[in-house]
């Protein structure tokens, strides 16, 4: 009886180990990172959660739909050549769609730093 449910574990795990394989492989974007979203006054401050990600790998486009960031995390060379235990951490190509508040904003800053895309926007008026 635990040999079959141990089985049926680990058919499960490598089940979920393929799938994940197979979206890595191709090019639509296989998941989507956290973000936070905090507004103060006329300036929004959004966290977007990218540990493991160069800068240079990250896309960021402000327009009227909102904010999309989208990029890729390269699985690490080590984690390519061995067999795989446990897979955890998304790899491959990410994006991410973010509604903004009400009104018009425009990017003031754009950094990468400790694991956080941190974007600041600023609000401006028309008229």
């Amino acid at each position: 009886m635990w040999a079959e449910a141990l089985d049926l574990l680990q058919g499960a795990e490598r089940l979920q180990r393929q799938s994940f394989a197979l979206k890595i492989l191709g090019s639509a974007p296989c998941w989507e990172p956290s973000v936070d979203l905090y507004q103060d006054g006329d300036e929004l401050t959004l966290l977007v959660a990218l540990p493991g990600v160069d800068a240079r790998q990250v896309e960021v486009a402000l327009d009227e739909a909102g904010l999309l960031v989208r990029g890729e995390r390269p699985m690490p060379p080590a984690c390519q050549r061995g067999a795989i235990h446990r897979l955890e951490i998304p790899y491959g190509r990410f994006e991410r769609r973010i509604a903004l508040p009400p009104g018009s904003f425009s990017m003031h800053e754009q950094l990468l730093e400790n694991g956080f895309l941190v974007l600041v926007l600023r609000k401006f008026m028309q008229g």
